[in-house]
């Protein structure tokens, strides 16, 4: 396993680290598709990562209404210390007005029960989950600052946020001398690279680190999913269209698996471990989150920290893949040869 500096924290944090969201919920309307892993099967999940060299498991409050927590706080009861863990806050938790969001009073709420669900006294790695339009930055920093003071959280982070968001919240940070964002989890794939139009760089540019969740693009990038449309399910996405998460353009996706089952063939290697290894040589790229149902599929995503690339492979992947640029990102790179003299 290899590892890369999460931001400018000066922790190192394992390239792949496991995400938590296939544990529990057996009977719930949503994650019961999602994997469903009982207790047994969650603490062989946990043993394998960290015994591959993982050190960077990811969670939410809301997996499985509290249960992922709950199974990974178990897993975990006996080395605590060699994870940085991370969960979020943010997505409803209970029936009430005020039981979701980024108000003071939820965070607080929120933190203290995902503590107890995780048989820990502290979280290394606290994330707003999304957006909350209705609370300022300048509330939610706040709150979280008193919570890395109490010693609560160690580092706090944000998920799903635009780039000018978590810019923004760097400088309510800065101004009001608040602890701030050392990492971005975000969407990311070969068939999902909106990431690279203004997040990526804004990572580069203010040491955020990047985190990636669905890598696979919840199971599209396996390779099991046919453009002839069988019905197998494959993770959060079967492929008669009923799952459609992360949202995939098809066609254009189905042509990126061609390329990637071109590239996997030349490594003698798994067309998923591919798309993981494509993910592990973009810049700004801190660690790939990977979820796993069985032992099998997580030894297969850990093999992409050792897979490399060949020019030609990134090349190819690159050309399939790869989205036009969007305004503004379009006119500042034609005119940018006007600053160079020798351009």
């Amino acid at each position: 396993m290899k590892y890369r500096l999460l931001g400018n924290t000066g922790v190192w944090v394992s390239e792949i680290s496991l995400g938590a969201m296939t544990f529990g919920g057996e009977n719930h309307p949503v994650y019961g598709s999602l994997g469903a892993l009982g207790r047994e099967d969650a603490d062989r999940m946990v043993a394998a990562a960290l015994d591959a060299g993982v050190n960077l498991i990811d969670t939410a409050d809301v997996y499985s209404d509290g249960e992922s927590e709950e199974l990974l706080g178990h897993a975990l009861r006996r080395r605590r210390d060699d994870v940085v863990l991370a969960t979020k806050v943010h997505a409803p938790t209970g029936p009430g007005p005020n039981d979701a969001g980024w108000s003071r009073l939820h965070v607080m709420q929120a933190l203290d029960a995902s503590l107890r669900r995780l048989g820990t006294d502290h979280i290394d790695l606290y994330q707003l989950h999304n957006f909350d339009p209705l609370t300022p930055f300048e509330e939610v920093l706040a709150a979280l600052d008193d919570a890395v003071r109490q010693g609560k959280v160690r580092y706090i982070g944000c998920s799903n946020l635009a780039a000018w968001q978590v810019s923004r919240a760097l400088g309510v940070s800065a101004a009001r001398n608040l602890n701030r964002f050392v990492s971005v989890q975000a969407y990311y794939s070969l068939v999902g690279r909106d990431a690279e139009r203004d997040l990526v760089p804004m990572a580069q540019a203010e040491g955020v680190g990047l985190l990636v969740w669905s890598p696979l693009a919840g199971g599209f990038l396996t390779g099991k999913v046919k453009r002839e449309g069988a019905s197998t399910e494959v993770g959060r996405r079967n492929t008669d269209g009923h799952i459609d998460f992360p949202p995939v353009d098809r066609e254009r996706g189905h042509d990126v698996v061609d390329v990637l089952r071109a590239v996997a063939a030349r490594h003698g290697v798994s067309v998923s471990r591919t798309a993981v290894a494509w993910l592990l040589a973009q810049p700004a790229v801190t660690s790939v989150t990977v979820g796993a149902r069985k032992i099998e599929q997580l030894t297969d995503n850990i093999g992409a920290s050792g897979l490399v690339l060949t020019e030609q492979d990134l090349a190819d992947l690159d050309e399939v893949s790869k989205l036009p640029p969007a305004y503004p990102n379009w006119i500042q790179a034609a005119f940018a040869s006007a600053r160079q003299p020798n351009g």
